[in-house]
């Protein structure tokens, strides 16, 4: 699904997908695997996610994971389960909870989503996307 990367002063994630929606959604599920260090987390609230897409793959994975960011900076929500669909805009569904260091550990804190080394490519075996963030 994912893997993550280390980095001078960040950390990231490769995540991988057959379609560009799975990897959208693993994306986000390595960001918060960061985030909690790997803890559980269950589908007891779901937020809807609009998004514009003017077909840029890289722009539009940087809007992503930057509005799951700010939805767990102001709702206090980690997030386990994706469904992203991708045409015109982007559309998803995020499955969570309330974080609770308890249950979901505390891992490295996320500022922001970085422009570095981003990636968004097309393979054989479907998409590789390549993100950093900054800790």
């Amino acid at each position: 699904m994912f893997k993550i990367i280390e980095h001078t002063a960040d950390i990231g994630i490769e995540a991988y997908g057959s379609t560009i929606e799975e990897a959208f959604e693993n994306a986000g599920k390595g960001m918060f695997f960061i985030m909690t260090n790997g803890g559980k987390i269950e589908s007891k609230v779901v937020k809807q996610i609009e998004l514009p897409f003017d077909m840029d793959e890289e722009q539009l994975l940087v809007d992503w994971l930057s509005e799951l960011l700010y939805i767990h900076d102001v709702d206090h929500l980690v997030f386990g389960e994706f469904d992203v669909k991708i045409n015109k805009k982007l559309i998803a569904k995020a499955y969570g909870e309330e974080y609770n260091i308890k249950k979901h550990g505390y891992g490295m804190e996320i500022k922001a989503v970085t422009y570095h080394m981003l990636e968004v490519k097309r393979n054989k075996k479907g998409y590789v996307i390549r993100v950093l963030f900054d800790i």
